[in-house]
């Protein structure tokens, strides 16, 4: 059995007790040594928690990324007090009591391995589509290196944060677990999705939040102009662009998409720090380009 140390960050609105309860049960129910658990109440009153849980609250909601970078630092600076972080969404479940076990076994084995990205399934045992972090999903059972993750249900080698940084937390929603993909493949690091790997999680649609699709275009350009050599900037968001307006999106949802699209140009993307082409070659070579 690996010693790995393990943490669990869940970030809560204080909106679902009876689910947060349960998650909770269900990562003290772990085999092995016992994990590390920091809830951050993100603009909300910290809930009732089981003894040994830490409760952090913020007085506003700082976003899904700078919820988890607080419960990062909780756990020290970047998350050293612990060997891996996990990252779980606070109406999820661990179904399987391995799963703990499984994450240490898989981190101890590759000492290149930065990110284990989970198979997320529904109340019906189903896997959708948009939760295989992969171009070709037809078999979610399937594991295999990517090049991104599933923020809600993922884990991260601490050394991650380390080397490449922390969420962005200025992306507040949308394509925050893409931007520190991208910096950690540039850093060497490897990124899995591991079928055998499990959170239950309600199904949901992700235009639930209010500034879905606003966020969703306004972080793509910041991703791209954070994080892409200049010539495929116009390349990777000229392709979003025209796949966006053939999904035909509503008249309300594309005036914000285009609303949020003109922002991610107009408003400060933070640090830009290209990846090298070798990276791009790398990811190319996975199946995901960074055009698309």
């Amino acid at each position: 059995m690996s010693e790995l140390k393990l943490g669990a960050v869940i970030i809560t609105m204080g909106n679902r007790p009876v689910e947060l309860q349960a998650l909770l049960d269900s990562v003290a129910a772990q085999e092995g040594p016992a994990v590390e658990v920091v809830v951050v109440a993100n603009g909300a009153p910290l809930p009732e928690l089981p003894e040994g849980v830490r409760g952090v609250a913020e007085p506003e909601n700082l976003g899904i990324p700078g919820g988890r970078n607080v419960g990062i630092e909780a756990f020290g600076p970047d998350g050293r007090d612990v060997d891996v972080v996990l990252f779980l969404d606070d109406d999820g479940l661990l179904p399987l009591r391995d799963t703990a076990e499984k994450l240490r076994e898989a981190f101890a084995a590759d000492p290149k391995l930065g990110v284990v990205s989970f198979r997320i399934v529904d109340e019906e045992g189903e896997s959708q589509r948009r939760h295989v972090p992969r171009l070709r999903a037809s078999d979610p059972m399937r594991s295999s290196r990517v090049t991104t993750f599933l923020g809600g249900a993922s884990a991260v080698r601490s050394q991650v944060f380390a080397t490449s940084g922390q969420l962005p937390a200025e992306f507040f929603y949308g394509h925050e677990e893409t931007d520190l993909a991208w910096r950690a493949l540039d850093a060497g690091w490897e990124i899995e999705y591991r079928s055998d790997v499990v959170l239950r999680h309600p199904r949901t649609l992700p235009s639930r939040h209010a500034t879905y699709h606003h966020n969703i275009a306004r972080n793509r350009v910041w991703l791209a102009r954070r994080n892409l050599p200049a010539v495929l900037v116009p390349l990777y968001l000229g392709v979003w662009f025209l796949l966006t307006l053939a999904r035909r999106p509503s008249g309300e949802a594309l005036r914000a998409w285009l609303g949020g699209f003109a922002a991610g140009w107009r408003e400060p993307a933070g640090p830009r720090r290209p990846i090298r082409w070798s990276t791009v070659w790398r990811m190319t070579k996975l199946g995901r380009p960074p055009v698309i």
